[in-house]
């Protein structure tokens, strides 16, 4: 494909964006959305199982003698209460895992993940003379609990259908959209979150003294838990350690019984990983024996995401290929980021390079200088955040171009 080839979407596509964000599911919860997707494919096509690891779609489409190409994009939404003001924003709950109602919202962009590889799918499906080999299609589930990859692979996915020779991908980002980004080597973090619930003795707020306030024992957790980062682990490494939840109590006069908080680590190097966790186990363990706590604190380990790693072969031959269709100027290297993906389970259970790359989604008209030095980075709405959703165009038309690119540069006609 050379650089004044275009790729003319279906406008269809836009109405499908908008009732897929309306509808949002979350993980391993995408009834409705896997069934949009095998409806879709099924009519371009293609060979569609559906449940695959539990709520997965595979699409797979031969075209003769060559590679396979395995072209993913994931489904699920996040407990999220959207607040875009859009006129086509989530209003939708759900009942989580833990059996509470939850708002709902596709405040990562995953909409804009299954849209545009439909929108490829399309393209590809109807344009057989551009490429010749096999279309593995994967729309995984559950990514934002870190399982749906693996639960795909559990369920067979590279015993049940062809094993593909390279992972592409993309995932929407607050960069100025009509740009691409992507970094060789180690580029997503890997995440561990756990669950700690620390077990005190409750008591009248007037007698303090019949109490062990499990509220102080957590404050002083939460403390000590930042001298991980600054003071444990060298300076040379990347590392991020958060406290995103804690819960205790219900009235101001009580003190309660046990404290839950709910922390995030993110590492690249095993290593290091492994340090923190044990450090976390040491100090919330020395705290809780310090203040004279009744039972041990419990510590569970709730989701973990992998580091994902391109390969700078595979990444490198992706990224020339856009670069000759959308310009050298538009491809930015990110370096490696601390957020986290599972779609490098893909890869590595298959034994195949994976070229995963961030399309961008935001206004471009907020920023000024539109690389990675740019104020506006810190100020556009990121993912996870309520205030979220990349502008429809030009993200959706550059996000089809990208997966259709992709697949013809790794599946080429004789």
């Amino acid at each position: 494909m050379t650089r004044s080839a275009k790729v003319e979407i279906d406008p269809a596509l836009i109405d499908l964006y908008k009732d897929l964000h309306r509808h949002p599911e979350l993980g391993f919860q995408e009834h409705r959305t896997s069934a949009i997707v095998a409806e879709r494919l099924n009519a371009l096509g293609f060979e569609v199982t559906t449940g695959v690891g539990k709520t997965g779609v595979v699409g797979v489409l031969k075209n003769g003698a060559g590679p396979t190409a395995l072209l993913r994009a994931d489904m699920d939404a996040l407990p999220v209460k959207e607040d875009t003001g859009l006129d086509y924003a989530s209003t939708a709950t759900a009942v989580d895992e833990h059996g509470e109602t939850k708002p709902v919202a596709h405040a990562c962009g995953h909409d804009m993940h299954m849209t545009c590889l439909l929108g490829a799918a399309q393209i590809l499906s109807t344009d057989t003379a551009s490429w010749s080999g096999t279309l593995l299609l994967v729309f995984q589930p559950a990514e934002e609990l870190g399982a749906g990859a693996q639960a795909m692979v559990d369920d067979g996915l590279f015993d049940r259908f062809p094993k593909p020779d390279v992972v592409l991908g993309q995932h929407v980002a607050p960069l100025p959209a009509g740009k691409i980004a992507g970094h060789p080597g180690l580029s997503y973090a890997g995440s561990d979150s756990l669950r700690v619930r620390v077990i005190g003795r409750g008591a009248h707020g007037s007698m303090p003294e019949a109490s062990i306030d499990p509220i102080v024992i957590a404050a002083e957790v939460v403390l000590r838990l930042q001298t991980i980062i600054s003071r444990e682990i060298p300076s040379t490494a990347t590392a991020v350690l958060t406290v995103g939840s804690i819960h205790a109590g219900d009235a101001a006069n009580v003190i309660p019984g046990e404290v839950v908080l709910q922390l995030n680590i993110r590492s690249y190097d095993a290593k290091i990983r492994q340090k923190i966790l044990d450090s976390v186990d040491r100090i919330v363990r020395g705290e809780a024996a310090t203040a004279g706590a009744p039972e041990e604190p419990e510590i569970t380990s709730i989701e973990r995401f992998p580091v994902v790693t391109n390969d700078p072969s595979a990444l490198g031959k992706t990224l020339e290929a856009f670069a000759t269709w959308l310009g050298e100027d538009k491809i930015l290297d990110p370096g490696a980021g601390a957020g986290s993906e599972d779609v490098g389970v893909l890869a590595t259970s298959a034994g195949a390079p994976l070229a995963y790359w961030l399309l961008g989604g935001a206004d471009p008209s907020v920023f000024t200088t539109g690389d990675m030095t740019d104020p506006a980075l810190l100020k556009v709405p990121s993912n996870h955040s309520p205030h979220y959703a990349p502008v429809i165009e030009p993200t959706m038309t550059i996000g089809v171009t990208a997966l259709v690119t992709a697949a013809r540069t790794w599946l080429p006609t004789a």
